[in-house]
């Protein structure tokens, strides 16, 4: 179904180690709006979604696990240089107790990720609805990260993310718009 390439969707660089800075990107690891979350929404609901935009959700869900190993490796680079005491002082000492520097799906606040953050009403336009609003959230995140960071080599790429979201979102609006006029067409037997 997929073919993988062995690299980024778009570079990621950062300039210096920044443990606070990673704990709020795990934020869009782990997180309710994050990209693990939209993965798997969009890649759940396009078996329940007509022929005409299952395509859409096939290839954004796809996307949104990009961003999602775009995600990690800015975690990555962000504390991979971290001693234990620059961790704790950025909020992550309980992280580090359980996972090392690993990467663990949760949120910034630590709250495991779960699956009761995919949602799936079953009603197509209901369930873009709620892939726009989860997009213009996730798009809102990036740019509240964006304000809190100084760093201009990662901003570049939570800026292309940023940008992605907004995509994401008016891909979604055009297919309700798709799907009302199918709705509303006149049915003939």
């Amino acid at each position: 179904m997929w073919y993988y390439e062995k690299k980024l969707q778009y570079p990621v660089n950062v300039s210096e180690c920044n443990p606070t800075l990673a704990r709020y990107l795990i934020e869009q690891y782990g997180g309710a709006d994050g990209e693990l979350s939209a993965a798997l929404r969009y890649l759940n609901q396009r078996y329940s979604i007509p022929d005409k935009v299952i395509g859409l959700l096939t290839d954004i869900g796809t996307e949104e696990f990009a961003h999602l190993e775009m995600i990690a490796a800015m975690i990555y680079k962000l504390t991979k240089d971290a001693t234990p005491e620059q961790l704790k002082q950025a909020g992550l000492g309980a992280h580090y107790a359980n996972h090392d520097k690993a990467l663990f799906y949760h949120n910034a606040a630590g709250a495991p990720w779960t699956a009761t953050y995919i949602q799936a009403k079953g009603d197509p336009i209901a369930d873009l609805y709620e892939d726009i609003a989860a997009e213009e959230k996730a798009r809102a995140t990036y740019q509240w990260i964006i304000n809190m960071s100084d760093d201009p080599s990662l901003n570049d790429g939570l800026k292309f993310l940023r940008e992605r979201e907004i995509v994401h979102s008016q891909r979604f609006r055009e297919a309700v718009e798709i799907l009302k006029q199918e709705r509303d067409k006149k049915q003939f037997y």
